[in-house]
């Protein structure tokens, strides 16, 4: 797009960072997926369980969570499950005042990073009932829980 045109009359505006035109519509559009899960069925059979996997390549032993059935570093197939710990520490965390449309039904909530004794960080939620009292570095399990409304059973972090 010409430096010369003009933005009038469009829904574009330009990059703060990189000064490139974005569109950026004011129209809200609902994504529903649907995503296989046929390769990674044993992630999910382990949630049934309350047991939580990973997936490490048995060629280059770089460990994967959530799962991969294909090795992004050594381009191999040839992966093994392995079921994690849940023994973690904090390493970082962000308290969720303002949520996404979706998540409104949902009080406010911590998302945290937790680094597993197996080495693999995870990203998910962190059920604490006094924000005052995360620290980072602190003991952390990883479980299996059931998220209500909805029921699905998902992992999360609580202090150990």
């Amino acid at each position: 797009m010409s430096e010369k045109k003009s933005l009038d009359g469009l829904p574009i505006r330009r990059d703060k960072k990189t000064g490139m035109p974005i569109w950026s519509d004011v129209r809200e559009f609902a994504l529903k997926y649907s995503i296989g899960v046929n390769r990674i069925s044993k992630f999910l059979e382990g949630l049934m369980e309350k047991k939580i996997f990973a997936t490490r390549c048995k060629n280059c032993g770089e460990m994967f969570f959530p799962p991969q059935m294909d090795c992004p570093r050594c381009r191999k197939s040839d992966m093994e499950w392995v079921e994690l710990s849940g023994e973690g520490e904090l390493e970082a965390y962000s308290i969720q005042y303002i949520k996404p449309k979706t998540f409104q039904h949902y009080e406010d909530y911590v998302i945290a990073i937790g680094k597993l004794k197996e080495g693999v960080k995870v990203f998910t939620w962190l059920r604490i009932d006094d924000v005052s009292k995360i620290k980072i570095g602190m003991k952390l399990k990883l479980i299996v829980n059931k998220r209500l409304p909805e029921g699905y059973l998902v992992y999360e972090f609580i202090p150990a």
